[in-house]
């Protein structure tokens, strides 16, 4: 895991054995693959992977990503989370967790994923 530096105090993305992130050109790959987000999807992944192995609230969220402060009671999160976990299928279910009553963590992937493909494909 590691964050990408583009000069001083200016991260340019995060790249784990899985997972790249550009912060700059808001792509983003999976396993070598192109991942298409919405911009707010991409926000959320971009605040967990700025904050990797950190366990944000979900009041810090809502604030960094939507601009909604606590007193705002709103599911919008809850959809864009579950259409991120989706889209980021297994990778998600292993590291992208919900911590129960404290908020959301990226954990980063340390070890690269085998591709297997189906006979005759």
């Amino acid at each position: 895991m590691e964050l990408v530096q583009m000069e001083p105090n200016r991260v340019k993305g995060y790249r784990d054995a899985r997972l790249e992130v550009d912060f700059h050109t808001r792509d983003v790959r999976l396993d070598g693959a192109p991942v298409q987000l919405t911009p707010m999807e991409f926000d959320l992944l971009a605040q967990l992977a700025r904050n990797v192995g950190e366990i944000l609230s979900r009041d810090t969220l809502m604030s960094r990503v939507w601009g909604y402060g606590p007193e705002i009671r709103t599911r919008t999160m809850d959809v864009h989370l579950r259409r991120l976990r989706v889209k980021l299928g297994s990778y998600s279910r292993l590291h992208l967790e919900t911590v129960f009553g404290l908020g959301y963590r990226l954990q980063p992937c340390n070890e690269a994923r085998t591709l297997t493909h189906a006979v005759g494909a």
